[in-house]
């Protein structure tokens, strides 16, 4: 059985869609642009849902005690089974500090994850790497692991590899499958290289989180518009 899966709505999506996600994650709330704390924090979720907060308005002299109190009298009104601090740039280690010292689960990207021991949120999985290397660095924390469906491109010369990612919905046929990767793949020969195409669907992304279950990662957590039925 594979880990719970959280779908990430925003707010539009979660006003208009019916019936919700069975794991709902709230990721419409961030740092208020005209105060020191929280802005579009949810007025109603299903039970155990998880909150998101972003840092998509930038850290500008929010207090932590003010940010940390509305996140967790949000928990508790609406009875959250935690928090994705989901911090893609610094400027946010006052408020990790502080709201990782909370009565709930709170996680953190990797990048603020070094020397604390909550949660960490990793980063989807690469295509070319097997799940139990990727999560090796993080051996005896909890974690937190993105899912999304991907597709990359790898040519090799012999001067070496080179990576690219590619849109997933431009991709064509897969004849081979790598189930240590969890990834689809082609191979075109050319003169001078060879070039694979790997993708990850949702049945291969289902797989991952088979296996991700088998190395005790807690949930997944990934974007409705994506990976939504």
């Amino acid at each position: 059985m594979a880990i719970p899966l959280y779908l990430a709505q925003t707010a539009a999506e979660f006003a208009s869609i019916s019936p919700k996600p069975d794991h709902l994650a709230w990721m419409a709330c961030h740092f208020s642009a005209y105060g020191t704390s929280l802005t579009n924090l949810p007025r109603h979720l299903p039970q155990k849902s998880l909150l998101i907060l972003n840092d998509r308005t930038p850290v500008q002299g929010h207090d932590p005690e003010a940010v940390c109190k509305a996140l967790m009298d949000t928990v508790k009104r609406l009875d959250c089974s935690g928090i994705l601090l989901d911090f893609q740039h610094q400027g946010c280690e006052a408020i990790v500090a502080k709201a990782v010292t909370l009565p709930c689960p709170v996680a953190v990207t990797e990048s603020y994850a070094q020397g604390l021991d909550c949660p960490v949120f990793l980063s989807a999985p690469p295509l070319n790497k097997p799940l139990s290397d990727y999560i090796k660095p993080w051996k005896g924390r909890q974690i937190w692991l993105e899912a999304a469906l991907g597709c990359e491109e790898i040519t090799v010369t012999e001067n070496g590899s080179q990576m690219s990612e590619l849109d997933f919905h431009q991709t064509g046929s897969f004849p081979f499958i790598d189930e240590k990767l969890h990834c689809k793949y082609s191979t075109e020969i050319e003169k001078d290289c060879i070039r694979f195409t790997l993708c990850r669907g949702k049945e291969e992304l289902t797989a991952l989180l088979n296996e991700a279950e088998s190395l005790s990662i807690a949930i997944a957590v990934g974007l409705y518009q994506e990976l939504g039925r």
